[in-house]
């Protein structure tokens, strides 16, 4: 009788140590679950931006990468700076404008474009001649591959006189390196070893 007795107190103890493992393994298992979600909130929580309209209204705004937008980022710093360098109109403070911001955006060599250009009585004749020159960038190929990237862009030119209007070919290449964001550079990129590779007349019309 007392046998008996022992033996069900073992299978007692084992029904006891069996129940407690598996309260274990579920714990672990809740514990487990409950990390990985909190950690999953997180990231999203992280991918998101809050934005205080001077302190007033709340917006939500979704954060990219930054990286998936960096080609876009480089072809619009690149027209850009081509609208502002090369569109001219006949007054001096409108092309020093135009050409300040545009030397912000690149290093020193498109100054030294700038430079050779003002020296030749270049912007003086656009002035005096009451010349417009607009320019349209028809197409930017770019190379993400190597960096720094390597830039080539094809555009027109549409120089007004008060006789005809001449429309020319502008082939340029420069290279663009990864700057700091700032008011005057909002794209982060600075324009280097920048060249005219071609700026040729296509045809000349009378007006």
């Amino acid at each position: 009788m007392q046998f008996k007795s022992l033996i069900n107190i073992e299978s007692s103890f084992r029904m006891i140590r069996f129940s407690c493992i598996i309260f274990l393994c579920l714990c672990a298992l809740v514990a487990g679950y409950s990390v990985y979600c909190a950690y999953s909130f997180a990231e999203k929580q992280r991918e998101k931006i809050y934005v205080l309209d001077q302190g007033k209204s709340l917006i939500l705004a979704l954060s990219q990468d930054i990286s998936q937008n960096r080609p876009v980022e480089a072809r619009e710093h690149v027209k850009r700076f081509h609208e502002l360098f090369f569109t001219l109109s006949p007054e001096k403070s409108a092309i020093e404008s135009n050409i300040k911001r545009a030397l912000l955006l690149s290093d020193k060599s498109a100054f030294n474009y700038y430079k050779d250009l003002s020296e030749k009585g270049y912007y003086n004749r656009i002035i005096s001649g009451n010349i417009i020159q607009n320019t349209q960038v028809d197409s930017i190929s770019c190379n993400f591959e190597t960096y720094p990237y390597l830039m080539t862009t094809y555009a027109r030119q549409i120089i007004i006189r008060e006789s005809n209007v001449t429309e020319r070919s502008l082939i340029t290449h420069c290279r663009l390196h990864n700057s700091t964001r700032s008011d005057n550079n909002p794209h982060g990129f600075t324009i280097e070893g920048f060249e005219i590779k071609e700026n040729r007349d296509i045809r000349t019309l009378k007006r």
